[in-house]
């Protein structure tokens, strides 16, 4: 359901209290609309000419399935929670119980302060305090603009604030939709060479071309699809790749990731609260479990910052 914004007032901080995902940030250029919550730097809504492009949800509800949330030192999983850094193992919570897995980050639950906002942008900001499994002082902010072709834009960085490299992966968690198109009515497509092969426990443990069931480039319809898989090797056409959702009408919504983003993770599943399907395409600087096989790790040198970028862009 499209979430209420509260007005902006003296008593803002108090409305915001009525919000499970604290405060509403509103910006608008347009017809665009979009609402960013204080929770995780997450983007709660993204419409055009009320024209719902991402899924949402009430002002009592946290982001049901990750909806919108923005991921940061890691993105996805780390099995067991359990990584080494200089032969040391370092133990993070474990946030997944049923499959024994440190999920999401570690700003999934936290609140971002207010860094900068006008009437088309706003930017927030979190601090990653060094503790158990990952003992390093760092910053994630969040920029999100609408531009001037009403295109959502998303800037995340990694401030290392540490005294040392830190290790780190970023990725989001929107999920598309087309207005009220029914999700079984839409069609998929992903432009990627390479599947990872995880296992029971969403962990990659070895990579194969795309074929078969895995091939969404001439896309796919949604009704029949039940996944959860990354895939790497994207296509980039002047250093954006595109994944887009499309409905019968021509109308469609697009992932737009930058050249930082070298993963993307689909999830196409039939629990998302009011929904019979839901998809979430999920930019990723690297996949799940990276801090232990490497693949898309970066490490990030006291006092750089590095950026990500990623968008939603709606052909209606």
């Amino acid at each position: 359901m499209p979430p209420t914004t509260p007005s902006s007032t003296p008593g803002e901080e108090t409305v915001s209290r009525r919000f499970a995902s604290g405060r509403q940030f509103e910006i608008r250029r347009g017809d665009a609309l979009a609402v960013v919550t204080e929770l995780a730097a997450g983007l709660r809504l993204f419409s055009r000419d009320g024209v719902q492009l991402t899924e949402s949800y009430g002002d009592a509800q946290l982001p049901p399935g990750a909806t919108g949330i923005t991921l940061a030192p890691w993105a996805n999983r780390i099995e067991d929670g359990i990584w080494y850094l200089d032969g040391k193992k370092q133990q993070l919570d474990i946030t997944e119980v049923s499959r024994n897995n440190a999920s999401h980050g570690l700003l999934r639950n936290s609140s971002y302060a207010l860094v900068a906002e006008d009437e088309f942008s706003v930017t927030l900001e979190a601090v990653i305090f060094p503790q158990h499994g990952y003992p390093f002082l760092a910053r994630h902010q969040v920029h999100y603009e609408i531009d001037a072709g009403l295109a959502l834009r998303v800037s995340q960085s990694f401030i290392n604030d540490s005294a040392a490299p830190a290790p780190f992966v970023l990725g989001a968690h929107p999920y598309l939709r087309v207005g009220d198109v029914p999700p079984e009515e839409m069609v998929l497509t992903v432009h990627a060479g390479t599947r990872l092969v995880a296992d029971e426990r969403l962990i990659p443990r070895s990579s194969v071309p795309v074929d078969g069931d895995f091939d969404f480039g001439a896309g796919r319809s949604v009704g029949g699809l039940d996944v959860d898989v990354a895939f790497t090797d994207l296509e980039f056409d002047g250093g954006i790749a595109r994944q887009t959702l499309s409905a019968p009408d021509g109308r469609s919504v697009s992932l737009e990731q930058d050249e930082n983003c070298a993963y993307v993770h689909i999830f196409v599943t039939d629990t998302f609260p009011g929904r019979s399907k839901a998809v979430a395409i999920e930019p990723m600087t690297g996949p799940a479990n990276a801090f232990n096989s490497g693949d898309g790790l970066r490490w990030l040198e006291p006092g750089e910052t590095f950026t990500m970028r990623w968008g939603i862009v709606g052909a209606l």
